[in-house]
This record gives C-alpha cells, sequence and structure tokens, in this order.
C-alpha cells in the first residue's frame, strides 16, 4: 500500500487529532486528512465534508489512490449533514476565520464540552480567537507551523468558559508560549499591523486615524512581548 505523505501544516493537523478519533474533516478538499489517519490506524471513523462536488469527488479519489475504505462523503456546507453524536473531533482547516466562525455559528451544538474542535483559520486570525472565546469555547492547545514559506496557527478548542482575552492574546496567541516558531510569528504579527498602520494613517481621516493609533498600540504591546522571549 503507497502510504500518503502530509505538507507540514496537515502534518501538525494529523498529529494533533487524538487517538481513537471519530473525526469529521469539514471541507476535505482532497481528503488527504482522513486518508492519512485511517491510513495510520490513528482514527476509528471519518466523515469527509465538502460544499462542492468536485472537491469531494477528489477525496474519494485520494481514497481510492491510497486503498482506504470507509470513509464517509457528505455534499454539504460545514457541518449541516452531519450529526453531534457522530464525532467526537472536528477538523476545519484552509479557510477563513470568518467561515470558521460562520460554520460554528450554524451548528451551535460543537460549543458542548463532548467535541473537540481543530481549527486552522488562513486569514482573520485574530476576529476568531475573540469570537470563540465570546462564544463559550475554551482555547486547550495552540501551535505554529511553517509550511510554504508561511507561518499558520492551529487552535484545539472545547466548550467551556476562558476569561476574556487580552489584545495580545487575540493578536499575537493564547498558547503559544514556549512554541519555537513564537517569535517569528509575533514578528510577522507586528510588521502586518505596521502595514495597516500605514495605510490608513495615508487616508488621513479622524476615524481612520483613530483605528490607527489602536492598531500601533496593539503593535507595541506584541512587541513588548517579543522582546520578553
Amino acid at each position: 500500500m503507497r502510504e500518503l505523505l502530509l505538507q507540514p501544516r496537515l502534518q501538525l493537523l494529523a498529529d494533533m487529532v487524538p487517538v481513537g478519533s471519530r473525526l469529521a474533516d469539514v471541507g476535505t478538499d482532497h481528503g488527504y486528512l482522513p486518508v492519512y489517519l485511517l491510513q495510520k490506524g490513528r482514527i476509528n471513523t471519518a466523515i469527509a465534508s465538502d460544499i462542492g462536488a468536485e472537491p469531494l469527488q477528489h477525496a474519494r479519489q485520494t481514497a481510492e489512490e491510497y486503498g482506504v475504505e470507509g470513509i464517509d462523503f457528505r455534499l454539504c456546507p460545514g457541518l449541516d449533514a452531519i450529526a453531534p453524536e457522530e464525532v467526537d473531533t472536528i477538523l476545519i482547516a484552509g479557510m477563513g476565520g470568518e467561515t470558521i466562525q460562520m460554520i460554528l455559528e450554524n451548528a451551535s451544538w460543537t460549543a458542548q464540552r463532548t467535541h473537540l474542535l481543530l481549527l486552522q483559520p488562513m486569514t482573520k486570525v485574530e476576529l476568531l480567537r475573540k469570537w470563540l472565546v465570546d462564544n463559550h469555547y475554551c482555547f486547550t492547545d495552540e501551535r505554529l507551523v511553517f509550511d510554504k514559506g508561511h507561518l499558520y496557527p492551529v487552535f484545539a478548542v472545547r466548550g467551556g468558559e476562558q476569561p476574556q482575552l487580552t489584545l495580545v492574546q487575540q493578536y499575537g496567541g493564547v498558547l503559544l508560549d514556549g512554541d519555537p516558531l513564537y517569535s517569528a510569528y509575533l514578528e510577522e504579527r507586528i510588521e502586518k499591523l505596521r502595514k495597516a498602520v500605514d495605510g490608513l494613517q495615508r487616508s488621513a481621516t479622524e476615524a481612520n486615524l483613530t483605528r490607527a493609533d489602536g492598531l500601533a498600540e496593539i503593535g507595541r504591546l506584541l512587541q513588548e512581548k517579543r522582546e520578553k522571549l
């Protein structure tokens, strides 16, 4: 049997899936994660869902190519066709933070303590962190991975209460202290904020200048954090 190899971003996600999980891979695309995890005997069952028929067909082809059986393929947006009792681990990766938020809003049962969520947002990371805590999810793990020239954060969350995030946690990470990539991640966040501040200052409207001041303060706080590492 051919062994499926994962790129670093997907490998980190696979490593964070508990052994023996009943997995739902939302937005499965080519189905690499459920195929890999079943091939390794790491999970008991897998549902692979996608909003598009074509990516779901790609996932079927991946399973066939690597000789993996038993994946339940479902054509649906988000978790719409997945029942809470079918899964205990939900993986949502490779999409924008606002899309992940929408998926969870439409499946409020994910805030139950019985489900582990592994989330890998590509954009709007700071907004998703805040939304999760505001909506009764609790961070249990957070890690960084470098892949194809980019740094990606991965969150593990469950339903539960957590104190409101500080601005440093919202923009710079909740549980990343000690991660070997944390300094580089903070530097990247600081540079992104600096560019946003420059753009707002060029527009010179009162509202934008006020916004620029707020983002500049967040950048200063992240710099202080980085200097203490």
